[in-house]
């Protein structure tokens, strides 16, 4: 199997321009239905900042899951 080897720095430059990239699409999407340009930078904040919520509580519960795991297999 392939070892791959990524910096910090580039796996946050990637986030980055996934975030820009994905909110882009959520900005587009809502002007192509609405043709309201100021709505549509509305959603994309509002999106962005969901989203960084989300992802944290999302990780957090994976957190959890994952030592419930090591928990349940270091039981006899």
């Amino acid at each position: 199997m392939e070892e791959h080897n990524e910096s910090h720095l580039h796996s946050i430059l990637k986030a980055v321009s996934w975030r820009i990239l994905a909110t882009t699409a959520t900005i587009l999407i809502v002007f192509a239905f609405t043709g309201k340009l100021a709505l549509s930078a509305g959603v994309g904040m509002v999106e962005v900042i969901i989203k960084l919520i989300l992802y944290y509580y999302h990780e957090r519960v994976w957190i959890v899951i994952r030592k419930r795991m090591v928990c349940l297999r270091e039981q006899p």
